[in-house]
């Protein structure tokens, strides 16, 4: 995901967004306590993904208080 995908999102979305990618990281930590992973990778990308939408949430809530 990129920065961009997270702009054009709404509120809502961000939100079903945010908890899904949770869950799928939770099962990745799980998976990798049992079996290795095929992509590593993964779990770097999806805590970036998840502080991409963090950071887009912050940025909406911050400009509400402002205004």
């Amino acid at each position: 995901m990129k920065a961009a995908e997270a702009h054009k999102m709404s509120d809502e979305e961000l939100r079903v967004e945010e908890d899904r990618l949770r869950k799928k990281l939770f099962e990745l930590r799980c998976q990798a306590v049992t079996e290795k992973l095929e992509n590593p990778r993964q779990l770097g990308n999806l805590k970036r993904d998840i502080a991409r939408l963090l950071t887009e949430q912050r940025t909406r809530q911050l400009k509400q208080e402002t205004n």
